[in-house]
């Protein structure tokens, strides 16, 4: 059984053609939306936990959870693979290619699905000894780890089948899925952590079964939509060796580079839970938040992902630098305000999540160092999005090691060693490696500037005979 499109040069893509501004802006703010959601969807276990709940559930959830998005995000880095070359294919308007590489992501997905469950659900005692968990917390983040890695196969459906949607140029669908999961996992976690006591404990099962329906309607969606640029069947679910390698080397440098950034801020996480339970409390808490304030530049570099690989695909190369610069200057205009309401009005956005006001302090002091980051990740973010359009995964996994392991952690490392270390001095840390990472980016960029200008030239011309 196959879903068919329409004929190729009957297919219209915006992103291709047209204004560049209005279609960048159009495609990013479904995407905005949904990353919205679920930085909702994510933050409200925590909230609901630090209204419901002890300090040491919040401790718990808030540990389990940056233990299991690193995990989560890193083998979702993947996924990038798949919405790179399927862009390139919906450019190229080669609809049963799409649907080859759909085939292959299913089955790699599927592979590392069982793997990373295995893990999580048998290893969770060791995994949350590995985060110095206070012994205050253990139990309950022993629980959310083990309760939420039964729901991991859930997670990366939903996570892969974002990617190919945003590859195909959908940035709605993923919009509609996520408000859903949303609503479900806040009645889910009001209803097991205020009226059964659950804790941690009830913010997983919320959340593994929420994402479990948005999985469903995802797929629901799409099974039902006729008009999307991919011939797909059952026969395209298969191991393809070429397929599958063009994706592990397009999504692997993404995803070790993920992984260590990922790294490092557990390794933050470890050092705070070495202080106390407050300041282990707050900086979930203030980790949770900056979901939120980052949500802009996380949006346009995503969007910016798909704009370059499609327009890359449709040999329109120079739409791309000027969709760049548009995604920046508008990330930044944001990140001015993001940052001024960080810095001197984050405890109001702490007082969202606890009552307790020691740990809302020691949220507030983690928050003020991503102020100054407010203003520098757009910059970051708008070029990692640049580069993942073009495929350029390796120096992006060089530039996101860099960051991670030579200037975040040891900043933070030798400013926990001070007997008055602050979460600000400890937290400081991250807007140090964003300087130099975007450094690094400025760099490859003006070297790769004229390539990019010739490349240009050449459309140009072909355009004009």
């Amino acid at each position: 059984m196959e879903t068919s499109v329409n004929p190729p040069d009957k297919i219209e893509n915006e992103l291709t053609e047209g204004k560049i501004y209005p279609a960048l802006v159009k495609f990013t703010i479904p995407m905005l939306l949904a990353m919205f959601l679920q930085a909702l969807y994510s933050g409200i276990d925590l909230l609901i936990v630090g209204r419901y709940a002890e300090t040491a559930d919040v401790s718990g959830v808030a540990t389990g959870s940056m233990l299991m998005m690193t995990a989560t995000f890193t083998i979702c880095s993947l996924a990038i693979g798949v919405t790179i070359l399927v862009g390139r294919k919906v450019g190229q308007k080669r609809p049963k290619q799409v649907g080859m590489v759909i085939g292959n992501g299913i089955v790699l997905f599927g592979i590392i699905a069982i793997l990373m469950t295995t893990i999580t659900v048998w290893k969770s005692d060791y995994l949350s000894e590995l985060m110095h968990t206070p012994k205050e917390a253990f139990a309950q983040t022993e629980d959310y780890i083990r309760i939420c890695g039964w729901g991991t196969v859930f997670v990366l459906a939903y996570n892969l089948l974002g990617g190919i949607l945003r590859g195909l140029g959908d940035s709605k669908t993923p919009l509609l899925t996520v408000a859903i999961a949303t609503i479900i996992n806040i009645i889910g976690d009001y209803v097991l952590i205020s009226y059964f006591n659950m804790g941690a404990k009830g913010a997983a099962f919320a959340t593994i079964f929420a994402q479990a329906i948005s999985v469903l309607i995802t797929i629901l969606i799409i099974k039902n939509r006729k008009n999307l640029p991919l011939i797909f069947s059952l026969k395209n679910i298969e191991f393809n060796k070429k397929i599958i390698s063009m994706i592990i080397l397009l999504g692997i440098p993404i995803a070790l580079q993920d992984l260590l950034v990922g790294l490092s801020f557990m390794v933050i996480q470890v050092l705070v839970n070495s202080i106390d339970l407050v300041s282990s409390a707050g900086v979930g808490i203030g980790e949770k938040i900056c979901h939120f304030i980052m949500l802009v530049p996380a949006a346009f570099s995503q969007a910016l992902g798909t704009f370059v690989s499609q327009n890359i695909g449709a040999k329109r190369i120079d739409r791309i630098i000027k969709a760049l610069w548009y995604g920046i200057y508008t990330s930044v205009a944001v990140g001015v305000i993001m940052g001024y309401i960080t810095l001197f009005h984050g405890d109001l956005l702490c007082s969202f999540f606890t009552e307790k006001k020691e740990v809302i302090i020691a949220a507030h002091s983690y928050l003020k160092a991503y102020s100054i980051d407010c203003i520098l990740t757009p910059f970051l973010f708008c070029f990692l999005g640049y580069y993942v359009g073009y495929g350029k995964t390796f120096f992006l996994m060089i530039q996101g090691i860099f960051g991670a392991i030579c200037i975040r952690i040891p900043f933070a490392y030798f400013a926990s060693l001070s007997p008055d270390a602050t979460l600000f001095q400890i937290a400081l840390a991250t807007p140090v490696a964003t300087s130099i990472q975007i450094i690094f980016c400025l760099l490859y960029f003006v070297r790769n500037k004229k390539k990019v200008s010739t490349m240009i030239q050449i459309e140009q011309k072909k355009l004009n005979n």
